[in-house]
């Protein structure tokens, strides 16, 4: 999924500083819309691998057709927002030009967001029954067509055909929307034949009868664990995309260089995402099964590797970020304002898969609630107001060394690491304290309502 925005990132910047420029405003947007629902729509994860670990298999289904009402409703909302972006534009202080480049790749977006977060919905219920492969197949099909067909619709080119020459235009960054468009309704097309053909899916019942009605009870309960899942992770997005609006204000260079640095950090993150969903996975079929000593052992144990790992891995794009860079953009003047914004890398990454992999296993717990106060303090606060009174020297205290885009990228990884060790601390007490009683067989075996209290 995040190669999706990395080879956009890489083809644009090759074609032009004004739309990468345009693009770092547009991506913001859009991850600010999508990665918000999105939150609300993988609500079915822990749910699902409570009941899967309780062997409830037709509640299991279930749960799998009101997250589809769930994402339609939500898609309805975020192609509204992304079609009509003068909010996000007014954040950035756009100029006209970005602002034209903008308005037509978050239209292509926009009708890509109902197929993305339907293919959300698939891919929480396939994590949760221990099948994520049926998911990376399709995911790594969308990108063996993406790649292709982004660079054909970014540059253009002219083909001789036997009735004379078809061209395709240069569309810049716009045909990465429309690429994007195309491979996502695609891919939740493929995924729908899956879920109907594949005898796997069987057991949960999801042929036949077509979209079950909307349940007042499942929709409740996905909501409730949902939407603050959705609030925590909007904050810690908007908390990123909002720097992107706000660095825009420093020009075109800064903002093309904060971009290279934060498709780096997001390509990164993957790792501990990567973690985080196997960790809370495991940690919620333990927790169905009846096993919570079992499921504690996971829930720590996935907190340290994903730790681990991630500090190697940002000591190590410390240590080559002048070739990592040299990756994205041969432009001096970009490299020069991304190289000082990838050297916190290290830092930050690990912070990042502390909390991920913290605030995911508390969602099998179905903590959600302080998790959600915790990112509104560390993310927004320390991290986006931080960064803003540093960056744009409101007291008249800031360091040279920090001023502009230099500032908003110390105050976030400050923010991660308040996040990190608060989320770490409610872990550790939950692990430590927490008594999760067995899952009982509900009379109705849709209702799982009595089952995950």
């Amino acid at each position: 999924m995040l190669a999706f925005s990395t080879v956009d990132t890489v083809l644009v910047a090759r074609y032009s500083a004004l739309d990468l420029a345009a693009l770092a405003v547009g991506s913001a947007a859009y991850i600010t819309v999508f990665i918000g629902f999105m939150g609300v729509v993988l609500a079915i994860g822990p749910i699902v691998g409570r009941l899967f670990g309780a062997q409830q298999w037709s509640a299991t289904g279930h749960e799998l057709h009101q997250a589809v009402w769930i994402a339609l409703a939500l898609s309805l909302v975020g192609s509204l927002l992304l079609a009509f972006p003068a909010p996000f534009l007014w954040l950035a202080e756009a100029t006209p030009e970005v602002s034209h480049k903008v308005r037509g790749y978050l239209l292509a977006l926009a009708l890509s967001l109902p197929a993305a977060l339907l293919f959300t919905a698939y891919r929480g219920f396939n994590t949760a029954v221990s099948r994520p492969k049926a998911v990376m197949a399709l995911q790594l099909g969308g990108l063996a067509l993406k790649v292709p067909l982004s660079a054909l619709l970014v540059y253009g080119i002219a083909l001789p055909t036997p009735l004379g020459e078809l061209r395709v235009p240069s569309l810049g960054m716009l045909g990465c929307g429309i690429a994007t468009c195309m491979v996502m309704w695609l891919q939740a097309l493929v995924a729908l034949t899956v879920l109907r053909r594949d005898s796997f899916y069987a057991r949960f019942e999801l042929r036949g009868r077509g979209l079950h009605a909307p349940d007042r009870e499942s929709l409740r309960a996905q909501l409730k664990l949902g939407i603050p899942m959705g609030l925590s992770i909007l904050i810690e997005v908007t908390g990123f995309s909002f720097m992107a609006f706000f660095i825009a204000r420093l020009g075109t260079t800064a903002v093309a260089g904060h971009q290279i640095a934060a498709n780096l950090v997001a390509l990164l993150f993957m790792m501990p995402l990567a973690m985080a969903n196997a960790t809370s996975t495991l940690v919620a079929q333990r927790i169905g099964a009846g096993d919570a000593l079992d499921a504690r052992r996971l829930g720590w144990h996935g907190l340290l590797i994903a730790v681990l790992i991630a500090a190697l891995l940002g000591a190590t794009v410390y240590f080559t970020r002048e070739g990592v860079v040299g990756l994205y953009t041969r432009d001096p003047v970009v490299v020069a304002a991304a190289l000082p914004l990838v050297t916190w890398v290290a830092l930050f990454h690990t912070a990042d898969a502390a909390q991920a992999v913290a605030s995911f296993v508390l969602r099998a717990y179905h903590v959600a609630t302080v998790p959600l106060v915790i990112y509104a303090s560390a993310i927004w606060g320390v991290g986006l107001a931080g960064g803003y009174v540093i960056a744009f020297d409101s007291f008249g205290l800031t360091p040279p060394a920090l001023l502009g885009a230099r500032g908003f990228w110390f105050a976030a990884t400050a923010g991660l690491v308040v996040a990190a060790l608060g989320l770490g601390a409610v872990l550790l007490w939950v692990l430590r304290h927490q008594h999760v009683e067995p899952l009982e067989q509900p009379e109705n075996p849709r209702s799982w309502t009595q089952a995950s209290k």
